[in-house]
């Protein structure tokens, strides 16, 4: 049982102001792994404080220095680097090989890239006798989610770090565990004090706090739209610039010259991967109707080889999903599917067979549906992808941009100059041509309800950063 119960201020582990625990559910097992305290309006007020106090001498430091604190954080990092992948595994169900690969990998890759990236990055810009300088932004407040923890961290706290500005972490209070050995790491790497803190709780009480305070700047959110929504509105009154990464409901167009197999096999893994739970995942298959059958059959296949079950044994390829209200969540829908008369070509709702107890999702491909029908248009954020026939390409970019959303958005070709015309048409803040991924400077955000700004590489240190016009300067 870990017991994490105190919050990091100020270059130290306090106790909180109130005692109020909560449990921390491991979701193989439904049973209580750690023990965490809910913080207060206090407890961010202390940690804003020290926060503000820092940003004066932090903000100052040379690149140099802040160059070696984040090659400090790395060293560091890789030491506890299995530390946190068990973390990550306990809290959110990830699978052992999994966790200890791209979960927790991206923590240390987010790191390594604001450290490279900081070494060439043009903080000022001469035009004429005027100069422009990019000034750090001052205390940020880093709200980040469940669903990828380590993930959505690093790229928050890397790149704040680099420019010069001080923050206050909030995890999420559902998968907290890795979060809390990110601190650890950040102390014993020498972070100053109150240039990282770290307040754990529910966004009602300390994601609000946080989102209202007057001597926060800028606020950095992943999460659910809805909520994404709430802090917006929360930071208004205050003018702080809000950058938000938030839900989506990604379209992955097989187009009719595209190797049906390959594609619709990439389709299917990477909707499964994470157990479904990444924003950007390719859950909408847009498929030629004509070939409809045939990728049903391919969707199948793959599916039967998935292996739902125990995050810590070496043959699960897909652990359960994080949460009992997930869990509610994703199953409400695949039974919602079955009533909007989606064909279900695979699994379907309850668990998986022979597993009774943890909150697994049977793997479920639905077909013959229609771009308005819920599954649709609600992200489902489990193992659930829905394919939708279509007759023309026109009607396939059609329903790929008929979302609210607009994070991400795939496209399978067998001809690279067909595909970059289909990705000029896609509003999404991502366009993935035959499974590419552009790793950690590839900047990432996405278009409408999916947020605003962009994260990862040069252009996440963007929003960290206020630009200062000083006119004259060189006369």
């Amino acid at each position: 049982m870990r017991e994490y119960k105190r919050f990091y201020i100020n270059g130290q582990w306090v106790d909180p102001t109130v005692a109020d625990e909560i449990d921390v559910i491991n979701p193989a097992t439904e049973e209580v792994c750690a023990h965490i305290s809910q913080g207060t309006v206090d407890d961010v007020n202390k940690a804003v404080a020290a926060a503000k106090a820092a940003f004066e001498s932090f903000s100052r430091t040379s690149r140099k220095e802040r160059i070696e604190l984040l090659e400090s954080c790395i060293a560091v990092y890789k030491k506890h680097y299995k530390d946190i992948a068990d973390a990550i595994c306990e809290e959110m169900g990830a699978p052992k090989g999994f966790a200890n690969g791209a979960q927790a990998y991206c923590g240390q890759g987010h790191l390594e890239e604001a450290a490279r990236v900081l070494k060439t990055f043009e903080f000022e810009e001469d035009m004429g006798k005027h100069r422009i300088f990019k000034e750090p932004i001052g205390v940020c407040a880093l709200i980040t989610p469940w669903n990828w923890p380590v993930n959505q961290i690093g790229c928050k706290v890397g790149p704040a770090l680099a420019v010069g500005c001080t923050m206050v972490l909030k995890p999420s209070e559902v998968a907290p565990l890795s979060a809390y050995i990110w601190s650890e790491v950040m102390h014993e790497a020498g972070v100053p004090p109150g240039v990282f803190n770290m307040v754990n709780g529910n966004g009602a009480v300390v994601g609000t706090a946080l989102s209202t305070h007057p001597d926060v700047d800028m606020v950095s959110f992943t999460g659910s739209t809805r909520a994404g929504s709430l802090v917006a509105q929360n930071a208004a009154p205050t003018v702080k610039r809000v950058t938000q990464e938030l839900g989506g409901k990604s379209p992955n167009i097989i187009l009719d010259d595209a190797d049906l197999e390959a594609a619709v096999t990439w389709g299917v893994k990477d909707m499964y991967g994470n157990s479904g739970q990444s924003c950007n995942a390719p859950s909408r298959m847009l498929v030629p109707a004509a070939k409809l059958s045939k990728a049903e059959a391919i969707a199948a296949k793959v599916t039967e080889k998935v292996v739902v079950g125990d995050p810590t044994a070496d043959s699960t390829t897909i652990g359960p999903v994080v949460s009992e209200v997930q869990f509610d969540k994703i199953q409400g829908l695949i039974r919602k599917g079955i009533e909007e008369g989606a064909k279900v070509v695979i699994g379907g709702p309850d668990r998986p067979e022979g597993l009774d107890k943890g909150y697994y999702i049977r793997p479920t491909v639905f077909s013959e549906a229609n771009n308005e029908m819920t599954i649709a248009r609600e992200e489902i954020f489990g193992p659930v992808l829905t394919m939708i026939p279509y007759e023309t390409e026109a009607e396939a970019i059609r329903i790929a941009n008929d979302t609210p959303y607009g994070l991400a958005a795939y496209i399978h070709s067998g001809d690279i100059k067909h595909a970059r015309e289909v990705a000029t048409k896609l509003r999404a803040g991502n366009v993935h041509i035959n499974g590419a991924s552009g790793g950690f400077g590839v900047p990432f955000g996405g278009f409408k309800q999916s947020g605003n700004g962009r994260e990862w590489g040069h252009h996440g240190f963007a929003d960290y950063l206020e630009i200062k016009a000083v006119e004259g300067y060189g006369t």
